[in-house]
């Protein structure tokens, strides 16, 4: 049995990109995309959660991808994001239902989630990590405008993934989780 283990449930760029190349066997890596075309309204977001869940279907099924990402990357005038939340509980009941929830870990690539409340949701009801792209952006452009004196990409981005993962860790024990 292949495991591949993660040191924090919140991924920064950089080791999301490691997860998204990953090579190794018995792990496959299968990318789903949570968009659905703006014109088609309440229809077309109906349409995509549908076409998320057979495609991730096909993917466990034929090609055997064990890791499934799901990824708002490229929204643009005509293309929205499925709100992650929604994507990533629709997919894990999906799953269970046709059971096969157990057979693939489910990542988060989302632009949305900022806040440890959002990475908390986003855990609890069914992802396995995430990573929030954008957050990452934006204290790039922090840096950029100096903003964040005397901090570097590398050193910010670990800051961010750690303090949200104990703001994560937090809100589990606040729960009883353990």
């Amino acid at each position: 049995c292949r495991r591949l283990e993660i040191k924090w449930p919140i991924l920064t760029n950089e080791e999301f990109a490691k997860v998204r190349r990953l090579e190794l066997p018995g792990l496959r890596v299968g990318v789903l995309g949570s968009l659905f075309r703006v014109a088609r309204g309440e229809k077309g977001l109906v349409g995509a959660l549908e076409d998320l869940w057979s495609t991730a279907r096909r993917l466990i099924d034929s090609e055997s991808v064990n890791v499934l990402i799901l990824s708002d990357r490229g929204v643009n005038k005509e293309f929205a994001p499925i709100p992650s939340l929604l994507a990533v509980s629709s997919l894990h009941h999906y799953l269970i239902r046709e059971g096969l929830r157990t057979r693939v870990s489910l990542v988060v690539e989302t632009g949305e989630a900022r806040e440890v409340h959002h990475f908390s949701l986003l855990i609890g009801y069914g992802a396995s990590a995430i990573n929030p792209y954008l957050a990452f952006e934006t204290l790039d452009g922090m840096i950029r405008e100096e903003l964040l004196p005397n901090v570097d990409h590398k050193i910010a981005c670990i800051n961010f993934a750690k303090a949200a993962t104990k703001g994560v860790l937090k809100v589990m024990s606040k729960m009883g989780i353990s």
